[in-house]
């Protein structure tokens, strides 16, 4: 792709290594078209421009438009555990010293009283203020006169009677909000008593100011241990979402279960997490990773070339940058129906290239990542992958026997068939309605029609734009009715003949070892086209005895055929053949030795200044399978064909001769056959030619001679005629 020469004066040598890398120079295109697959993926996981916002008024309708989708509720998991949790009754214990402590309180109060009483100097004055600051009670001066001069007797009397009401209201389960009516309880006791005023006054101060405690108080811990165990018994509450379903309301307040609700599902996001972003990152090393390693362990011829790798980068990028452009086509105002669009994605036109320009193994690859990403794109909705693997499939099983463009337009009818058939069947499944699973069939058939379309109108231009020859190509070149066929079979219908039946015996030989036959086939009837200019210097189109090469050298005569190579090659050009048919016509001599001439040149000229190397033809030995089989089967069936009498044993000996004279002197040093496809490519030979000479009936001698006499009055020489690709100089036996 870059030359050094090319970069020199403009980049650094440490740039110009780097191109100059092939492994380094392909890594780095991988990582170009990774990135940009990366780039458009991300696309999906930017923030929305219109977000809604809790409390907020919603603007629109929001409907839901993919397959059914259950997630987890944090939100209303979260209210399911406060639920519970209030749920939980607040739990007391017993406090079995709760009356102990109000008892020794009351006794504590009226022994300061009795101090009080007792405290001869404080005067009366002072004895007063200190039992209404002990009692929280205000006195009348008579109250006071009672209490002051109250005996011992009475206020123990007083304090076993107070005590005994207590213990009376405390005898059940009292707790903190029940203290006020427990009071007014035992101050409604006391009022009750028949004692005097002033004592009543006297113990209803010692009640207030002992502060009563609850003998059944709250107890946090056992509370709190028991609202744990009630939130971790609650499952995480499951919703489920259904296609067409209504998020959100027009015109009602938005709450924080449908922000999470569009959040999960993809349909609103105020901003994109770093982590999302790490997460696809690695999703896409992961898928490039897989093809990277499929293409080197299983078809590493792809790796050898840029070329391919740009093709592959590109059908995959611009497939999934036409998968954007329609998926964001605005069909309806309701999700479910706009969905449906996805399902017009032609991803099945990227699988039929791969298939034709590659193979169907790479494409069947290819379309499994494609349908990946468009899952991705679909915010995890498998439907729409499914559907896009089994149309893609579909695609690739049709165009593996591709003969004619026109039969795209039945592969098209077939993707379109399939889609719907499968959207039908899954529309079914989740219970879609009617008019979602006759829109979706519909953009199921709109993918076939556009699959095809995109195929057509790409094919062509990727053939001619990264030298790819398709099967198509090589059978549009198939047919007598190209010009340069035509052109063979009018002005050299000898070298037609003998390119036709080269052609038999290629295609058998490279059906038995593996080879691409369609290419043996095809660039077998174009190997020896360079001999249109000149047909009359090949043994097989000269209709007489005379044989133009007997008026000139013999090293003249190796330069007008050595020339059929350099001729075909520049009709080939004329006419746009593929490298791969121009190979074949540069190659299938590869440097051989006209032989013919060489030696009637020696013999000529006693040796003396005669070179081998201007008696070889001036090209690359086969660098391929296909040239190779080409170039056997050419000298095979001239040979053959020109045996006086050829047997079963006589034929079998010729192949193996010309097999071996190719082999010693190197012709197939340079491609990749192994002596076991060698010995395959014989048998097949020998198949094809027992076929064509096979022994002929007997006839009287009678018969025979008239015949004989019927053929010279034709002016039919069948002898001479059958010899391919040899001048008739002396005997004329030697191949060319």
């Amino acid at each position: 792709m870059f030359k050094g020469q090319d970069l020199k004066g403009y980049a650094p040598p440490s740039v110009v290594k780097f191109f100059n890398n092939n492994t380094a120079r392909r890594f780095l295109w991988w990582v170009i078209f990774f990135l940009l697959s990366f780039m458009i993926l991300s696309m999906n996981f930017l923030p929305d421009q219109e977000v809604l916002e809790e409390g907020a008024i919603a603007p629109r309708d929001v409907f839901y438009g993919g397959g059914t989708v259950t997630f987890t509720s944090e939100i209303k998991t979260e209210e399911a555990r406060k639920n519970a949790a209030q749920g939980i009754p607040q739990i007391y214990r017993d406090d079995p010293q709760a009356l102990s402590r109000i008892t020794a309180e009351i006794k504590e109060l009226f022994k300061k009283f009795q101090s009080i009483q007792n405290d001869q100097t404080l005067g009366a004055d002072g004895q007063k203020v200190q039992i209404e600051t002990l009692l929280g009670e205000t006195l009348t001066t008579e109250q006071f006169k009672i209490l002051i001069q109250g005996n011992d007797a009475a206020l123990q009397g007083l304090e076993a009677g107070i005590i005994g009401i207590i213990e009376l209201a405390m005898a059940e389960e009292v707790k903190e909000e029940q203290l006020e009516a427990v009071e007014k309880e035992i101050s409604a006791e006391v009022a009750a008593l028949n004692i005097n005023d002033a004592f009543k006054v006297l113990l209803t101060g010692i009640v207030h100011q002992a502060k009563l405690e609850p003998n059944r108080v709250y107890d946090p811990v056992a509370t709190a241990k028991e609202v744990e165990l009630k939130i971790a018994q609650v499952e995480p509450v499951q919703v489920t979402v259904r296609s067409g379903e209504k998020l959100v309301e027009k015109g009602t307040v938005v709450t924080a279960g449908q922000i999470e609700a569009l959040q999960f599902l993809g349909l609103q996001r105020e901003g994109t997490s770093a982590l999302i972003f790490v997460g696809l990152f690695g999703f896409v090393v992961i898928t490039y990773g897989l093809l990277m390693y499929y293409i080197r362990s299983y078809k590493p011829i792809i790796q050898k070339q840029d070329s391919n790798i740009i093709l592959i980068g590109l059908l995959l990028n611009v497939t999934l940058i036409i998968a954007k452009i329609i998926g964001s086509i605005h069909i309806s105002d309701r999700p479910e129906i706009a969905a449906q669009v996805f399902y017009a994605i032609p991803i099945a036109a990227c699988s039929m290239l791969v298939a034709i320009l590659m193979d169907v193994r790479t494409a069947s690859l290819i379309t499994v990542l494609l349908s990946l990403y468009l899952g991705v794109m679909t915010n995890g909705q498998m439907v729409y992958s499914t559907v896009v693997i089994i149309g893609g499939l579909v695609a690739i099983y049709r165009v593996a026997g591709l003969t004619q463009r026109s039969q795209l337009v039945r592969v098209s009818i077939d993707i379109g068939f399939v889609s719907a058939l499968t959207v039908i069947v899954f529309g079914l499944i989740w219970s879609q309605s009617p008019t979602v699973i006759g829109i979706g069939a519909a953009m199921g058939i709109l993918n076939g029609i556009l699959a095809s379309i995109f195929t057509i109108g790409t094919l062509p231009f990727l053939e001619s734009a990264f030298g790819i020859t398709t099967s198509v190509k090589l059978l549009e070149l198939s047919s007598p009715s190209h010009p340069l066929m035509k052109r063979l079979m009018m002005e050299a219908p000898g070298t037609y003949n003998h390119s036709i039946l080269v052609g038999n015996l290629g295609e058998a030989a490279a059906d038995a070892i593996g080879a691409d036959s369609l290419l043996v086939r095809v660039g077998s009837y174009y190997h020896d086209i360079g001999k249109i200019k000149r047909p009359y210097f090949f043994t097989e189109n000269q209709p007489a005895a005379e044989n133009p090469h007997d008026k000139i050298t013999p090293t003249l005569s190796t330069l007008i055929i050595i020339s059929h190579v350099k001729d075909g090659i520049e009709l080939a050009k004329e006419h746009k053949f593929p490298r791969l048919i121009l190979d074949i016509i540069e190659q299938h001599h590869g440097n051989s030795l006209v032989s013919y001439f060489y030696h009637k040149a020696k013999e000529g000229d006693k040796g003396e200044g005669i070179l081998e190397s201007d008696f070889r033809y001036q090209a690359h030995k086969p660098q391929n399978k296909e040239v190779a089989i080409i170039m056997l089967a050419d000298s095979v069936q001239a040979a053959v064909q020109a045996m006086d009498k050829p047997s079963k044993g006589s034929i079998e000996t010729k192949v193996r001769e010309i097999v071996k004279s190719k082999l010693d002197d190197g012709q197939l040093s340079d491609c990749d056959l192994t002596f076991r496809d060698i010995e395959a490519i014989i048998q097949a030979f020998l198949v094809v030619l027992n076929g064509m000479f096979h022994s002929r009936i007997e006839y009287p001698d009678q018969i025979a001679k008239e015949m004989e006499k019927g053929k010279l009055k034709n002016g039919v020489n069948h002898q001479e005629s059958t010899r391919q690709d040899q001048p008739s100089a002396g005997n004329g036996k030697a191949a060319l």
